[in-house]
């Protein structure tokens, strides 16, 4: 487990993330949505420069867990959070960084409705933090997916 005291987090816009940062984002997904889901897509999907770029990185600096944060209208009529990665599971680093997220959503946005399409595999997980599934059961990239709100 985690020391969240040992962690640090920070939230820019695209245009103040430094190219250290966009790499280690962009190698964060490509490693976990790519290469260890196996999913090929393209994950550079021009709503980058339309997102809060959410990151949790360890005493060395390294960037351990990413999450995209969008306001209401861009990807759904809701605000939303999307790309919700942690580099290792099964150490606390998802509840560490979902509790932080939505803290830091509720900050930017106030007390809003927050959408995200979740893998299916993940609903009990996003159900701790609130979240309800609604909708059917859709595929994104192989991969099954639901959409699920936190009011």
């Amino acid at each position: 487990m985690f020391d969240k005291r040992q962690l640090t987090f920070s939230n820019k816009v695209f245009a103040d993330l430094t190219v250290f940062e966009l790499y280690a984002i962009l190698q964060l997904r490509s490693e976990i949505f790519v290469l260890e889901q196996k999913c090929l897509y393209q994950d550079m999907d021009d709503l980058d420069s339309k997102a809060h770029h959410f990151m949790m990185f360890n005493k060395n600096n390294s960037l351990l867990a990413y999450a995209r944060i969008f306001s209401k209208g861009v990807t759904y009529p809701e605000v939303s959070i999307g790309r919700i990665i942690t580099k290792e599971h099964g150490k606390g680093l998802g509840n560490i960084l979902m509790k932080a997220v939505i803290t830091e959503t509720l900050s930017l946005f106030g007390e809003v409705p927050i959408r995200i399409g979740a893998q299916c595999y993940a609903i009990a997980f996003y159900e701790k933090f609130n979240f309800t599934a609604e909708g059917d059961e859709y595929d994104e990239d192989g991969i099954p997916h639901i959409e699920m709100v936190r009011v």
